[in-house]
This record gives structure tokens, C-alpha cells and sequence, in this order.
């Protein structure tokens, strides 16, 4: 323990917070306090039949951290009935005439670590409206008012929150039904059901919309599934105020997650809702899935000939399970169950009702008061001869007092964070890895790391003048032999202004790797170094190999983007390199740096900058240094409809520093684009060769 000269008073504190001691009855009395943490451990304890055990003692239970035995200090028994609620009363005429309370918007606690719902059972009603079309959120809206109107408990406490374009509380831990009720029927049923579709991966499976040229759009899908996941972890995070155990209910129409993409958000999704208590119970508010081999009459039938061969039919059936899996996935990990195939919704709030049994919630304050930000893990026995099942989280991540630390344990935290298997998501970031052929056989492969301005805020408020960025990335072929690495840091004043203008704006970062073609995968991390916050992001892409023939014309990445910003203003490699660096590089543009859009998300009004490289066009009979390129763009809306259409254009003169590459520079506005969802298409036409290419991608604008 350490003691510091202090006169406080002493209160029970969540985990990973400090307790300052009691104050001295008199002010010429010097008294010390001993700093700890309080840790909560909800516990449910159950008998072979699956009956909670409920007249157990403290002295019933042997807690250990890290195998050490710790001190019981605070025990509690919340005991949760299953005992119907009982009938309304109808309002009197005063209560009719008074004026309706409204709800609290926000989850609160009364103090940090405080048990302030005594003998209830927590329930969360999540709806991602972005994940069900029409006809599933009448569903989920359905559910939830049966629910409250048969099926709720004396015991149960419903808070209820929405994710749509952002996330929202609409109310916070109540048991009034009809206050419950009117936020229940007032769900903004429509809104942003157009993204429930899951994005065409370019299959010959997929619906037939009658275009010519399909792209894949799972770069959409993997961003889409990560603000899902996203909306979860923050909904996680503000339940953590409060030591109960909570149930999530969450209503949607499954999560598509893209390979292992999604999987860093996913498993920091997961050790979000675990630190907080917090068990999910997704369910599928599509019900029970037809899936007839043609697919239903709300789609097309496929482009391909998957119908008579049964590949369409496994198509959408590995779609589904796709789907259910993730959802699965969320619920395993945090103690909840998955709800699926069942038309009858409100039986999965049931079953979270049912799963909820009584339970004892346990504190000690932590022996261990080292600050290394390690795992502590946590174990439970009962020292009775009772056979029982024991439930409670493994165990907590212990805070990080990043001013203590000395140079080499700072650098010892960046490898171990580098290395490590679970994803660290204190910093968001993104990163994109495109590629440009640069000579028969190598690419220059620029990496671009983006990271909210809203991180300098919290930098700031960690004092200093200035703060720190460290950025550390890590390239492995498929065979993990280690092909690249990058280790680069920028500074940024913290004066007022400075940090008010930045906190707009995307701190942009970029690298650049020669690479033969190939598969590779790479782990990027950032740490900000005023409150040591960390960010990791891990990647797999693909090099291919453009050399040989092919019937389609070749190009490189295309770089789309809303952002230009002079070389001499850009964070990273291009900033330190020389000139002739500069001028084979082909994201900087007459003196300007093209900054990627990640995300693909735009604003009105911007200009959206399209940049790539046209590989091995023929030349014009006679001049062997001009090319013919004809270039134009088009945007359809989500019915298929062309929104806008540009060029065409041409592009004649080959790159002076890449062979046989002619760059294509576009520059189209967006000003009075309607808001919405956008296919962007580009027509690529060889007019010599007479070769083509029709790059897409799926685009927002906001």
C-alpha cells in the first residue's frame, strides 16, 4: 500500500478507481491515507438443476486475484422474482392533467460503485434500426411493447436505447410502462432502413440489378458491421457506471462480418461489455428465414446460373449463418444467449428474463495496487461443501499511470501492444493500404493512417504544452516473415487554438512499402503519448501481380478522397522525403497531397478527388509516349437510378517516374448531391487497345 499526507473521506469506488481516505475532526491533526481500488464481482451461484442457490454467507466465499487470496468487503445478495408485475392503475383525473415527466436520457448512478438497484433485474432494449429494413423493426417494435404489456416482472428495470445515425438513450433504467410504452411507439420506424441490405460482393450470386459491372463492395460491408459493433462497445461503456449485472437486448437483423476485418472491433466490442458487466442477448429480428432457391420476391434473381445449381441457395444460406454467427458470437462471450429462427421476438426477452436469476455482487480492494494497466484475473470458490456452478467474469484490466512510467517502460508497452493478441481500441483509428505498380515486378504500397482530432482534447486535459504521437507498423508475408517496418512520431502543440482548430479535423498519417506481389498482412499501432492511450488496427491485403495478360485493363488502387493538402503540411513519410522521392510518389499531385477518405463517407459541398494509374495501354500509332484514356464517372442512388455523371475525359501522357503508367486525376463536386447511399462507377476505356475497366465502390454523403 502507499500512503500519501492527506485529509479526505473515505467512499467505495468502481474498479480501477482511486479512494481517498476519511478527514481528521480537527485541522491541526496530520493524518494519512492509503490509496486502493475497489473491484465488483457479480457472482451467480447455481445448483445441478440450474436453481440459484440464494442463503449463502460471506464467509461462504474465498476470493482470489491472481491467486492471491483477497479480503471480502463489500457482499450483497440481489434477489430477482419472476413474479408477474402487477395490473396499472388507471390514472386519476389530477394524474391525467398533470404534465408527463420526461425521461432521463442519460444511464446515471448515484455514486461511483454504489448498488442502487437493490433486488432488481437491469434490461437494456437496444434497437439498431441500421441493421433492419421496415418489416423487422415493426417486429422488434412489437416485441417490446408484448413484453411490457404480459410479460414484464416486479423485479425488471428497463432502460431503452437506439442506434440509427448515431447512438441515443431514450431513456434510462424505469419501471413506468407507460412512459416505456410511448418511447416503445415512438421508434423512428423507416429510419435508415435503406443500410439493412447487406452490399453486393460482386458474385455472380448476388441479385441481378440489371448494371452491367458489379464491384465488391465489402469494403462497405466491413465499415458498416464496425459502427454496429462500435454502437454496442459505447452502449457497454456507459452501462459500466453502474456494478449490477445488465442484460442487452439487442434487436437487429444479424451482423455481417467480413473474414477477420471486423474482428479487432468484435473482440473490443466483447471485452467492453464483459468489463461492464453486461451480457448480450441479440436477437434476429427477421424470425424464422425462408430461403427458397430463387430467393424471395423482394430480391432479383441471380446474374449467374447459381439457381439451377444449387450455389445460390448456399449463397444465402452462409449469408444467414454468417450472420447469426457474430451474433453468437457477442452473446458466448459476455454470458448472454442468442435468439434466432423464432417469429415470436418477445420470447427472446423472456429468455433473458429467465437467464437473470438472483445473485451476490462481491467487492475487495485490491492487494495489488501496481498501476501497470496488466490483466488481473479473478477467481471465486465457495468454501461450503454446496456442488454448485459458480458465473462471474474472469477478471480486469488494472488502471495505467502512464506519468510513472520511465523511458524503457514505455518502450516495453509499445512492443507488448504490438504484439499483442487482443486489440486495443483507447485511440480509434483507420487505415487504408493501396498499392502502384513502380516496375515490372515491385509496388509501392503508400499505408494511410487516420486518427480523430478529438483525441487531442483528451490529450490536453493530461497537461503539457505539447503532446506526442507515436506510430509503429509491422508488415508479414503469408509465411510471417517480417517484409517491412515503419517507426515515425509527430508533435503537436496544445495551445487552445491550435487544439480547437485540430479537433475538427482527422490527424492523417502516412507510410509508404515497396512490395512484390503477394499476399501480406499488416499491424499498425498509435500511442498518444500526454495519457498513453493506444490504438491498434490489423489488416490483411493483397499485392497482385499485373504482369501478365489479361482481357480487362489494368489499373492500380483508386485513391477517392475530399481532402488536398500541401506536401509541406502532411504528417509522415512525404514530409521527410526528398524531391525525387515526392515526384515518383504517386498520392502527391502537383505539389499537393492526396489525403484518402477511409471511410468513404463525404460531406455536401466538398470536392470528391479521384486519383489512379492506367498499366500498359496501347500506344497511338506512331507517337509511342501518348495513350488514349477515356474517362468518366457516374452515381447511382439506392434504386439504381444515375444521379450524376462526369466526363467523359482524356489522359494521354504516361508518369515521367512509373513505367508505362498513365495517372488520371478527376475533380468532381458534390454540391446539391441529395444526402444518402451512392454507387460510384467509373468508366475506364482503353480506346487504342480497346480494353476496359469499371471500378466501383460504395460511397456516403452526409
Amino acid at each position: 500500500m502507499r500512503n500519501f499526507l492527506c485529509i479526505t473521506l473515505a467512499v467505495l469506488t468502481a474498479a480501477g478507481q482511486q479512494q481517498p481516505s476519511a478527514p481528521a475532526t480537527s485541522a491541526n491533526i496530520t493524518t494519512f491515507r492509503s490509496e486502493s481500488s475497489l473491484v465488483v464481482v457479480d457472482v451467480t451461484v447455481k445448483d445441478k438443476t440450474g436453481k440459484a442457490v440464494e442463503d449463502l454467507k460471506q464467509s461462504d466465499f474465498t476470493l482470489l486475484e491472481d491467486g492471491k487470496q483477497q479480503k471480502i468487503s463489500v457482499f450483497e445478495f440481489q434477489r430477482l422474482t419472476m413474479d408477474p408485475a402487477p395490473p396499472e392503475k388507471p390514472p386519476t383525473l389530477e394524474e391525467l392533467n398533470e404534465v408527463p415527466t420526461a425521461p432521463v436520457k442519460m444511464i446515471t448512478s448515484e455514486a461511483p460503485g454504489q448498488v442502487q438497484y437493490h433486488d432488481k433485474r437491469l434490461m437494456v432494449m437496444f434497437f439498431d434500426l441500421g441493421s433492419m429494413g421496415i418489416p423487422e423493426q415493426l417486429r422488434a417494435q412489437e416485441a417490446a411493447l408484448k413484453y411490457l404489456d404480459t410479460q414484464i416482472t416486479s423485479a425488471d428495470m428497463v432502460a431503452v436505447i437506439m442506434y440509427a445515425a448515431s447512438l441515443q438513450v431514450l431513456t434510462d433504467f424505469t419501471d413506468n410502462r407507460t412512459q416505456l410504452r410511448d418511447i416503445i411507439k415512438g421508434l423512428p420506424i423507416g429510419e435508415m432502413a435503406e443500410f439493412a441490405g447487406v452490399a453486393d460482393t460482386g458474385d455472380d450470386d448476388n441479385e441481378d440489378t440489371g448494371a452491367a459491372f458489379v464491384a465488391d463492395e465489402t469494403e462497405f460491408n466491413i465499415f458498416n458491421t464496425d459502427r454496429k459493433l462500435q454502437a454496442i462497445q459505447d452502449a457497454a461503456k456507459k452501462l459500466s457506471a453502474l456494478p449490477e449485472k445488465k442484460a442487452l437486448i439487442y434487436f437487429s437483423s444479424g451482423l455481417q462480418k467480413t473474414g477477420v476485418e471486423n474482428h479487432a472491433q468484435l473482440e473490443a466490442t466483447i471485452l467492453m461489455a464483459t468489463k461492464a458487466n453486461v451480457a448480450i442477448y441479440p436477437i434476429d429480428a427477421r424470425g424464422l428465414i425462408a430461403a427458397p432457391p430463387g430467393g424471395g420476391a423482394a430480391v432479383g434473381s441471380s446474374r449467374g446460373t447459381g439457381i439451377y445449381s444449387g450455389s445460390q441457395h448456399n449463397s444465402q444460406r452462409a449469408g444467414i449463418n454468417n450472420s447469426h454467427d457474430t451474433l453468437v458470437s457477442l452473446a458466448a462471450d459476455t454470458g448472454g444467449k442468442a435468439f434466432l429462427d423464432s417469429n415470436d421476438l418477445s420470447l427472446g426477452l423472456v429468455q433473458a428474463q429467465q437467464e437473470y436469476r438472483s445473485y451476490y455482487v462481491l467487492g475487495y480492494y485490491a492487494t495489488n495496487t501496481t498501476p501497470d494497466g496488466k490483466y488481473r484475473r479473478i477467481s471465486v470458490k465457495l468454501n461450503t461443501a454446496i456442488s454448485a456452478k459458480l458465473e462471474h467474469r474472469d477478471g480486469y484490466y488494472a488502471d495505467k499511470v502512464w506519468g510513472k512510467f520511465n523511458a524503457q517502460d514505455k518502450e516495453q508497452k509499445l512492443m507488448e501492444a504490438l504484439t499483442a493478441a487482443t486489440p486495443l481500441t483507447e485511440i480509434p483509428l483507420a487505415l487504408e493500404v493501396d498499392y502502384f505498380r513502380v516496375t515490372p515486378t515491385s509496388y509501392f504500397v503508400p499505408v494511410s493512417v487516420k486518427v480523430p482530432g478529438s483525441v487531442l482534447a483528451l490529450a490536453q486535459k493530461h497537461g503539457g504544452g505539447e503532446t506526442q504521437f507515436d506510430f509503429l507498423g509491422q508488415i508479414q508475408d503469408d509465411r510471417k516473415n517480417v517484409m517491412g517496418n515503419v517507426r515515425d512520431f509527430i508533435r503537436i502543440k496544445l495551445d487552445s487554438a491550435n487544439v480547437e482548430k485540430l479537433a475538427h479535423r482527422s490527424i492523417n498519417y502516412d507510410a509508404g512499402f515497396t512490395l512484390a506481389p503477394g499476399r501480406y498482412r499488416m499491424k499498425f499501432l498509435v500511442r498518444e503519448n500526454q495519457s498513453g492511450k493506444m490504438g491498434t488496427f490489423d489488416a490483411r491485403f493483397v499485392i497482385p501481380d499485373l504482369a501478365a495478360d489479361s482481357a480487362m485493363l489494368k489499373t492500380s488502387s483508386v485513391i477517392w478522397s475530399s481532402q488536398r493538402e500541401p506536401v509541406k503540411a502532411a504528417v509522415g513519410a512525404a514530409e521527410k522525403a526528398d524531391k525525387k522521392a515526392i515526384a515518383s510518389n504517386p498520392l502527391i499531385v502537383e505539389g499537393e497531397k492526396v489525403v484518402p477518405s477511409i471511410t468513404k463517407v463525404f460531406r455536401r459541398g466538398q470536392n470528391l478527388y479521384v486519383s489512379f494509374d492506367v498499366y500498359d495501354a496501347a500506344p497511338l500509332p506512331g507517337d509511342l509516349r501518348t495513350r488514349k484514356i477515356a474517362v468518366s464517372m457516374s452515381l447511382f442512388n439506392q434504386q439504381g437510378v444515375k444521379a450524376f455523371e462526369a466526363g467523359p475525359l482524356q489522359a494521354t501522357d504516361l508518369a515521367a517516374t512509373r513505367p508505362n503508367a498513365v495517372p488520371v486525376q478527376l475533380q468532381i463536386p458534390l454540391k446539391g448531391l441529395p444526402p444518402g447511399r451512392y454507387m460510384c462507377q467509373l468508366n475506364v476505356i482503353d480506346e487504342i487497345g480497346r480494353k476496359f475497366a469499371f471500378p466501383r465502390t460504395t460511397m456516403m454523403v452526409q
